[in-house]
């Protein structure tokens, strides 16, 4: 279950709270353009209007040019497929001051695109000051325990 889209500066930005694992809703060509890894989460989130959930600005670029819809809007909003427990836990926390919705990852599961997305708070820039420490520090051990051997 390997990762076809990964938002790595999400676990630097954000502390993750707690993940879920939802559907999407695509189109036919949206689905082939990820399955070959296109595609981008980069300032994308997600809101709950309605009692439907939304996945808000990711990029989908077309799978083929000369078969996509003129129409077709690569940010559109993607509706997220989840359980009515679950909208409800993500609307109180859209509602809840500091908390916010980020989409982490999109990947198979048998045959099915999911999307891992997480509650999560924003990290200050000394909480990032110290995340880079600490990935440093590992990195530092990890060489000098491969080049010790």
């Amino acid at each position: 279950m390997s990762a076809l889209i990964d938002n790595r500066k999400a676990h630097f930005r954000f502390e993750i709270l707690e993940t879920y694992e939802a559907g999407i809703e695509l189109l036919g060509f949206e689905v082939k353009a990820l399955r070959k890894g296109q595609g981008s989460l980069d300032g994308s989130h997600v809101v709950v209007r309605g009692g439907e959930a939304f996945l808000i600005n990711m990029h989908i670029p077309p799978f083929q040019e000369k078969n996509t819809p003129k129409e077709y809007d690569s940010r559109r909003a993607r509706r997220l497929l989840l359980s009515k427990k679950e909208i409800a836990k993500l609307g109180h926390a859209e509602g809840t001051k500091g908390l916010t919705m980020v989409p982490l990852s999109v990947y198979n599961k048998a045959h099915v695109l999911k999307l891992s997305l997480g509650i999560a708070r924003g990290k200050s820039n000394v909480d990032k000051r110290e995340t880079i420490k600490k990935r440093d520090a590992e990195r530092e051990a990890h060489r000098a325990l491969k080049g010790g051997e």
